[in-house]
């Protein structure tokens, strides 16, 4: 008996060795271990990419709404024409006209008491089935004015990476916010 265990014990020491000198499959492994790292990179990498486009288009359209705003100050601008505005000039927001919600008020710029602009951001609530373009107030001329667009969008891998550890807003979508503040022109 103790024989045959001592030839079971060299015979697995044996194939130990020889398992150990073998060296199939050593590049397998290396790619199982290191393809999922560079894949997680990868779609991260297009997702910031996608993510900065967009937020530049954004922060575009912005701008030029607001060069308009402050230009045409003798006519007054509902919510609608600012967000129809704000799509006009920023080409690549899918579906604008009912991802966008703006916001614009008169803020007193001699205010000590702390925030000029409330801290959070309102947004469109895709489980309502009615879009409100948001709320709007024109200013009289020479007054501070801020206004804020939110744009919801869908990430591109919402599984991995950075789409999956956004904060989402409404159903799975996360939001981009520009701000932009101006004077109303003198007539």
């Amino acid at each position: 008996m103790m024989k045959l265990a001592r030839m079971a014990v060299s015979n697995l020491i044996a194939r130990r060795r020889k398992f150990q000198q073998c060296e199939e499959g050593n590049q397998t492994i290396n790619f199982v271990i290191l393809f999922p790292a560079i894949m997680l990179i990868f779609l991260n990498t297009i997702e910031v990419g996608i993510y900065s486009i967009r937020h530049v288009v954004l922060e575009r359209g912005l701008d030029v709404t607001v060069r308009n705003i402050r230009l045409n100050t003798s006519t007054p601008v509902s919510a609608n024409d600012v967000r129809r505005m704000v799509c006009q000039n920023s080409l690549l927001i899918p579906d604008c006209n009912s991802s966008v919600k703006v916001e614009m008020r008169p803020v007193d710029p001699r205010n000590v008491s702390g925030t000029i602009v409330p801290p959070e951001v309102s947004c469109v609530d895709r489980s309502k089935e009615a879009k409100p373009a948001g709320d709007v107030s024109t200013g009289i001329e020479n007054d501070l004015m801020v206004l804020r667009v939110c744009a919801l969008f869908d990430p591109f891998f919402p599984t991995t990476g950075l789409g999956r550890s956004m904060p989402k807003v409404s159903e799975g979508a996360y939001a981009l916010v520009s701000t932009a503040a101006f004077a109303m022109e003198p007539i």
